[in-house]
């Protein structure tokens, strides 16, 4: 069988495709942008890739093409495959048909978080699986883990599957949420907020969707919640017929007691009894929450949680959340994967915890479609409270004015119109013991790398 994969070198598509292969179909797919890194790891699985959407890629016919979120009317692949009446699915759809099928599906939605708790989670079974000599899992993550170095992998048939969860809708013909296809037995839903302004109109719009995700978890499987989060409270209001575990810190559950405050050592307890203490390099209350959420899910797929605690040690996260990609003149450079006020303001605390009276300074781009449309605005200048220096990218393009932001940091703060002129900004501010965060969504325009070369 020959998939064509239209948006092939997105995170998921991209999955889907490495997934589409281990199958061993055959797989090829067309993107607007074909480029390394995803490019490369698809071309050495074998699959052939196409630059650009033109009705010539779609010809011979293939046996079926799998469509991705990005492809709307109007592109000249979608219009060739709707007139020549092409076999077409969304990736979520095929996924759910073809590699979830069968499988207990473990599912990790949230506003926040889920890359990383997808991969930990995974990380978690994966130890198990080896400390028994059982199977392995398999996985869809939305970045590229740290312990395993691709983004997907079947695993055995008869083993969990992994998958990150996403609230973004399906495609242009489904405005579902893709995780409405995936059936989990376990579902985490680790936190949720407004977000993705394009699609949705209000956080109501967005609790409706994580409600058909709960109506989709069975009677015997399990729903492991954030005991902090009244948005999702209100959800499983909306009716819930699954067992319910909860968790967070000091409350819930399954419970944290941080015994370093930057998060990095912290007891567990589950339903009051001692489980034990992790020791692990991540940062941050939000990575303890995302790290008892993957606890509590890994043990409700049957793994002693007792015996998962010295795993956490050898976890490694995924690229571009707090990566440290170099130090130069005594400067530590981080590349942070930032796409709402919320993750800011949990990322930077943690980093706060961390440094005590080091000064963090902080490149913000504004580059998720909510941040572009100015959706979250409001509350940036309060998510940067941690920060003593903030330079703001404000490309021309940008819909509404930064200066809102910056003044807010009340002289904290100021906007480059480019990243040359952000870097610059930033060389003129930066001394040695200075941490100095990058956060965007998108490439950035490989600006930490750059800085670092810079101060080098």
């Amino acid at each position: 069988m020959r998939l064509h994969i239209l948006g092939i070198c997105g995170t998921f598509m991209g999955g889907v495709a490495a997934l589409g292969r281990e199958l061993g179909l055959t797989v090829e797919g067309s993107d607007a942008a074909v480029y390394p890194p995803m490019s490369t790891q698809l071309e050495a699985l074998g699959i052939r890739l196409m630059d650009g959407y033109i009705a010539a890629h779609l010809t011979p016919a293939p046996d079926l093409v799998v469509v991705g979120n990005a492809m709307t009317r109007g592109n000249p692949a979608v219009e060739h495959m709707l007139n020549a009446r092409l076999r077409y699915v969304s990736g979520p759809q095929w996924l759910g048909e073809t590699v979830l099928a069968g499988r207990e599906v473990l599912a990790v939605a949230g506003t926040h978080g889920k890359t990383t708790t997808t991969s930990l989670l995974a990380h978690l079974l994966d130890h198990a699986s080896k400390d028994q000599a059982g199977l392995a899992p398999g996985f869809l993550i939305g970045g590229v883990p740290g312990n395993f170095g691709v983004s997907a992998r079947l695993g055995d048939q008869a083993a969990p599957f992994v998958i990150e969860a996403d609230e973004y809708d399906t495609a242009f013909f489904d405005k579902r949420s893709k995780f409405v296809h995936y059936r989990p037995r376990i579902a985490i839903l680790n936190n949720l907020e407004y977000d993705h302004a394009d699609i949705f109109p209000d956080l109501a719009a967005i609790q409706r969707q994580f409600h058909h995700l709960v109506r989709t978890v069975p009677g015997n499987g399990r729903l492991v919640v954030n005991a902090h989060d009244t948005n999702l409270a209100e959800v499983l209001a909306m009716g819930c017929w699954t067992p319910v575990e909860t968790f967070g810190i000091g409350q819930g559950d399954w419970q944290a007691r941080l015994v370093e405050a930057d998060g990095s050592v912290f007891a567990v307890q589950y339903r009051g009894e001692m489980i034990g203490e992790v020791r692990w390099s991540l940062l941050g209350n939000h990575s303890v929450l995302n790290a008892l959420a993957a606890l509590a899910a890994a043990s409700a797929s049957g793994v002693d949680a007792r015996a998962l605690l010295p795993a956490f040690a050898s976890f490694r996260s995924v690229k571009r959340r707090m990566e440290l990609v170099g130090e130069a003149g005594g400067v530590r450079v981080y590349d942070d994967f930032a796409h709402h006020p919320t993750a800011i303001a949990t990322t930077l605390a943690g980093l706060r915890a961390k440094v005590g009276k080091a000064r963090i300074l902080v490149a913000l781009e504004p580059r998720s479609n909510s941040m572009r449309l100015g959706a979250h605005a409001a509350g940036l200048a309060p998510s940067l409270a941690d920060a003593d220096a903030v330079v703001f990218l404000h490309r021309p393009e940008l819909p509404w004015d930064a200066a809102r932001v910056t003044e807010a940091l009340q002289g904290r703060g100021r906007t480059a119109p480019t990243v040359d002129a952000l870097v610059e900004a930033l060389r003129a501010q930066a001394r040695p013991g200075d941490h100095v965060v990058f956060m965007s969504n998108g490439g950035f325009e490989n600006a930490p790398r750059r800085f670092v070369d810079v101060l080098n």
